[in-house]
């Protein structure tokens, strides 16, 4: 009976003895990754794809290991693997291996990112100063950052840093700019008057700026100020302009006829 028993106990304790190898293999690897025998180094993680090792934040890579950024007063960490490992905080900017802040003059705010000034509406940027935008009567603050900062109302035009009113002739009309005219259709400019262009009969007005302001009709030609019948002669047409004529194939000019080619 003592021998069953024996035999009883003897199997409990090899059944113990294999569970306690199968944890203590179990927990081996574990321990070993975090003591970088395995690999990893001190202040790095296990990339969450792929394989290899990549370090924490405040930390870059010697190619074997991970070394402490250091980062200046008024900086923070990136966690990117290239670059100088930091950046300055909003409202400082970069120096030589440091932070200082930047000096915001008057009637000025630091911009979206925080690294650099802008002036406020109705100033602008005159030797790392916000300076008072002087409108002319007439003009009005635009909110471009370059040129004069203004622009003459409709109707005006700069002229020496003064919106003078524009003298619209009759016939005439403001542009969508405002600060030009133009004359109406029928019209052209001469001078500051805008005078009406004198069709002939058998003509039409075309807008152009140069020229006479007027073509002849398909079948006429311009003949000093008036649009003159074509004649075509035998064995021609009119060409593609309407305004004169040319010879059929395989007939020739010659003088005002056509004559068939030898």
């Amino acid at each position: 009976m003592s021998s069953i028993k024996s035999g009883q106990f003897a199997f409990a304790f090899l059944r113990v003895f294999l569970a306690l190898a199968c944890l203590t293999a179990l927990a081996a690897p574990a321990a070993q990754a975090q003591n970088g025998s395995l690999g990893v180094p001190d202040n790095s993680r296990p990339k969450s794809f792929g394989g290899g090792w990549e370090c924490n934040r405040g930390f870059r890579s010697t190619g074997v290991g991970c070394e402490a950024v250091a980062i200046p007063q008024n900086a923070f960490a990136t966690g990117r693997s290239f670059g100088s490992g930091w950046e300055c905080r909003r409202g400082f900017k970069e120096t030589t291996g440091g932070c200082v802040r930047i000096a915001v003059p008057s009637n000025a705010f630091l911009n979206g990112p925080g690294d650099d000034w802008v002036c406020e509406r109705g100033y602008r940027n005159e030797g790392r100063a916000c300076v008072i935008i002087t409108v002319p009567a007439n003009g009005f603050l635009t909110d471009t950052t370059y040129a004069k900062g203004w622009e003459c109302e409709r109707g005006f035009r700069d002229d020496n840093d003064r919106c003078v009113a524009l003298n619209v002739p009759e016939n005439g009309f403001l542009t969508s700019t405002g600060d030009r005219w133009k004359c109406n259709r029928g019209f052209r400019e001469n001078g500051e008057s805008c005078v009406a262009v004198k069709v002939p009969a058998n003509g039409y007005f075309v807008d152009v700026s140069y020229g006479s302001g007027w073509k002849c009709k398909r079948g006429y030609e311009a003949s000093d100020s008036k649009c003159v019948s074509i004649q075509v002669p035998e064995n021609a047409h009119l060409d593609y302009t309407g305004n004169a004529w040319d010879c059929d194939r395989p007939y020739r000019k010659v003088g005002q006829r056509c004559e068939k080619s030898r």
